[in-house]
């Protein structure tokens, strides 16, 4: 199979796709369910990539949180399985080497949490917590905690009801967190991400003021962010150093270590021509599953900051399922802070006094997060560092 499959290719590959997209009730013509066993009918031309068949992808991709471009890759393929995938239809469990990922677990994670076993995140991953809340609620039902859903663990969960309702466990968690963490910045953990690493300087272009990567734009905002949270008397640590370039599994396990209140990654954008501008935050989140009510929340406001000091268009804030989004344990946000191939977007990220701004619109954002109901909200744009700070010292 090549790299992608596109709109005109024609492929055995894409005839799966067709197929698992109209089980899944994504294309007209098919009113059957991801459950059946039974497959549509379809043309000779049921193996080539039309733009109805793109069309539906499109949709596939923004549901389930990932890029979408209505491009058929491997990635897109797994997808697809697992989102066949009903509870029950297999038995589930945890697999340190090789996590079961699919639709059922993500039912799964949800019918624990309205049970109030599990308070992590709803991402179709069996993972530990998954495993710890699974045995949990065996233990408290009083079957074997092997950790092992099977028929006699589903029939069991079927015959409870709610004990959770007006809402996720996790979202009752991430919003009391905050309410006793306080409205100060001093002792919050922050860790700052600056995308690529050593060996890796990313785009490199021509801006008014001469060369430069798209690495130095980014260590150089991590830099000025950092400078102004520990100034306001956070805690922080920088994802990476100069020289190194770990591992998206690397930075997510070292802001968990870090017991991170809030992790800020920073990337930049680039397109196919130069069209594109503007800058757009990511969340833990997507249509199915459920979002990080926080990192909704903060990337929202480091969207408008940003927008409302800079030139940048607003590309605006969106829910996404990436690994680095969902491997951390606190609340993410990824920051694509312009395009590498617009001229606009570069004029701004390579003056030193724009990236000073950005990073103030980050910082200020963050503090933002932390001010409670009762605490009064800065107007968007019009917050400095200098009357930050002046909180903080009151």
């Amino acid at each position: 199979m090549p790299e992608f499959l596109t709109v005109g290719d024609r492929s055995p590959r894409v005839a799966e796709v067709r197929s698992t997209l109209a089980r899944l009730g994504l294309l007209s013509g098919w009113e059957g369910s991801a459950a059946e066993e039974n497959s549509p009918q379809w043309s000779g031309d049921d193996d080539l990539f039309d733009d109805n068949l793109r069309d539906a992808l499109l949709a596939f991709q923004q549901s389930r949180g990932v890029y979408a471009d209505g491009v058929i890759r491997d990635t897109t393929l797994r997808l697809l399985r697992e989102a066949t995938y009903t509870l029950g239809a297999r038995v589930l469990s945890y697999d340190p080497v090789s996590q079961m990922t699919g639709e059922d677990v993500g039912q799964l994670q949800a019918t624990l949490q309205e049970l109030g076993f599990h308070d992590a995140r709803v991402d179709g991953h069996f993972g530990p917590k998954t495993d710890a809340a699974v045995r949990d609620y065996q233990l408290n039902y009083g079957l074997e905690p092997d950790g092992i859903c099977g028929p006699v663990t589903l029939r069991a969960l079927s015959y409870l009801g709610r004990r959770v309702t007006g809402g996720s466990v996790s979202a009752f968690r991430e919003k009391e967190v905050v309410r006793t963490k306080g409205p100060k910045l001093a002792g919050k953990r922050v860790v700052i991400d600056p995308g690529l690493g050593a060996g890796d300087p990313g785009m490199v272009v021509e801006g008014p003021y001469g060369q430069i990567s798209e690495e130095e734009i980014l260590w150089d905002l991590a830099s000025r962010i950092e400078g102004r949270l520990v100034a306001a008397g956070a805690e922080t640590i920088l994802s990476r150093p100069r020289t190194d370039n770990p591992t998206i599994e690397d930075r997510a396990e070292l802001a968990n270590a870090f017991g991170a209140d809030v992790f800020i990654s920073l990337q930049a954008d680039h397109y196919q021509n130069d069209l594109a501008n503007g800058v757009a935050t990511f969340y833990f989140g997507s249509e199915k599953g459920n979002n990080s009510i926080l990192g909704e929340q903060l990337s929202s406001l480091i969207q408008r900051e940003i927008v409302a000091r800079t030139p940048l268009t607003d590309c605006r804030s969106h829910g996404r399922t990436w690994d680095l989004l969902r491997l951390t344990r606190m609340p993410t946000v990824e920051v694509a802070v312009g395009y590498m191939t617009n001229p606009g977007d570069i004029a701004t990220l390579s003056s030193p006094d724009q990236r000073d701004t950005i990073a103030e619109s980050i910082v200020v954002a963050v503090k933002r997060l932390y001010l409670g109901d009762d605490e009064p909200q800065p107007m968007t744009g019009a917050y400095s560092f200098v009357q930050l700070l002046e909180a903080e010292n009151s």
